[in-house]
Order: C-alpha cells, then sequence, then structure tokens
C-alpha cells in the first residue's frame, strides 16, 4: 500500500512526529510538509494521513483547506487524522473535532492526538510572551506523546 502523510509543522513538533510515524509505518511512505511545499495529489496514494499542529485552537489553515479541496478522494482512501497539541483530556478532543470536518473524522480509520511542544528557541518574542501569559510557561517544554504515535501507527497498519 502506498502512504503519503500530509501535515504542516510550524516550530517543529508535528515534523518530528511524523518522523516517528514514519518509522513506525514502515516503507513507501510519502512525506509532505505544506508549510514548504505545495499541496499533492493524492490519486496515486491508497492511504492517507493528515496532521497538524493546534495553535490558539485552531489547526493550520494549509490542513484545513487541503482537507476541504480533497475530500470527496479522502472519502475513498484509507485515511488517518492527527494534531500534536499541548491540551489534554476534552480540551485536546474539542481541538481535534474542530481541526477536522466531520464526515472525514467519522470516515477515518484512525484517529491521534500527540501531545505537543513549546519550543521557546524557535518563537517569536511575542510567542513567547503569548505562551507566559496563557499557559504560564517560562521556558521549552516538550509533551510529545512517542506511545501515542507509535500506537497509531500500529493500529494504522
Amino acid at each position: 500500500m502506498k502512504t503519503i502523510i500530509v501535515y504542516m509543522s510550524r516550530h517543529g513538533c508535528t515534523e518530528k512526529a511524523v518522523k516517528i510515524l514514519a518509522e513506525h509505518l514502515g516503507k513507501d511512505i510519502s512525506v509532505k510538509n505544506l508549510k514548504n511545499e505545495n499541496a499533492p495529489d493524492i490519486d496515486g496514494y491508497d492511504t492517507v494521513i493528515i496532521g497538524g499542529s493546534i495553535h490558539a485552537g485552531q489547526i493550520q489553515t494549509e490542513i484545513r483547506r487541503f482537507c476541504q479541496r480533497n475530500m470527496e478522494k479522502l472519502l475513498k482512501k484509507k485515511t488517518g487524522l492527527f494534531v500534536c497539541c499541548m491540551e489534554t483530556g476534552k480540551t485536546a478532543e474539542d481541538q481535534f473535532n474542530n481541526a477536522f470536518p466531520e464526515e472525514l473524522r467519522n470516515h477515518a480509520t484512525e484517529k491521534g492526538m500527540f501531545g505537543g511542544e513549546f519550543d521557546f528557541a524557535k518563537m517569536s518574542a511575542f510567542e513567547k510572551r503569548i505562551i507566559e501569559k496563557v499557559a504560564n510557561i517560562t521556558e521549552s517544554i516538550s509533551l510529545l506523546d512517542r506511545t501515542a504515535i507509535k500506537d497509531f501507527a500500529g493500529k494504522f497498519r
């Protein structure tokens, strides 16, 4: 089965998650970061995994557009969805649900919430101030859930 992972990463957390995910999925995996690549044509793929990071409660616009523009095709393929976010529990679930259209969420074979990171070295001064004020976090922190990523890959295969 030919698989593509389409994602967007602003500060690198989602990119780390995708690398781990691709390692666990095995061979014949294509990876496209919409931050610096055009949206791919998914016709040649059997499986599509889509993910992004949550910022201020929202997934990146490019991920949302990719899902909307490819909805008909995605609903005919094996599909997985994931987010990287610092929230947990009900808040994380709400952010996941807000990130992807209901029809696509219902169709998805696997859904994942992979935790997140605040990497102050990659943030602007404005972003750091927001994180300090809203989350009361003053230094870099990683809550990336490698077990959740591995479990997603295992169930997805």
